[in-house]
């Protein structure tokens, strides 16, 4: 008598079925979530911009009108993921605008603005929020939904 050894054909498809159900949940996933590493960084960017407009407000008690006063880079050439970068303030309102250039994030549906608004109080200082209803939410970081 001989001993079958190896799989049967149909082992071996039920084993590729898996696989490739595996791959088509997982592909997506990782692309979006690659997509949030992205914007995250674009958040970082932000950090820098965010601390200056602060420090600003807390030493003139009011917020920066231009972009030079305010200390914020406005060159899109910082980053791969932004294409520009526009800054308006005044009073106690402060907006850095970051316009997402998906060709470098590699997502287009991750197109829009993201906006960091400050508003200045003289007693707590500068409160950051983030205001983005352009740029899809599963692409925005925790911090920012």
């Amino acid at each position: 008598m001989k001993k079958q050894q190896g799989f049967t054909l149909i082992e071996l498809m039920i084993v590729v079925a898996i696989i490739g159900i595996l791959a088509a949940v997982a592909l997506p996933a990782y692309q979006d979530y690659t997509t949030r590493a992205k914007m995250s960084e674009v958040m970082g960017l932000a950090a820098a911009s965010k601390t200056s407009v602060s420090e600003y407000f807390v030493s003139m008690g009011t917020m920066p009108t231009d972009a030079d006063a305010a200390g914020v880079n406005t060159s899109a050439a910082q980053s791969n993921y932004v294409s520009s970068i526009a800054f308006t303030g005044s009073g106690t309102m402060a907006t850095i605008t970051y316009a997402i250039d998906t060709s470098g994030i590699g997502n287009s549906q991750a197109s829009g603005n993201l906006v960091m608004v400050g508003t200045g109080n003289a007693a707590t200082g500068v409160k950051w929020a983030c205001n983005s209803s352009t740029v899809e939410e599963k692409f925005l970081p925790a911090n920012c939904r």
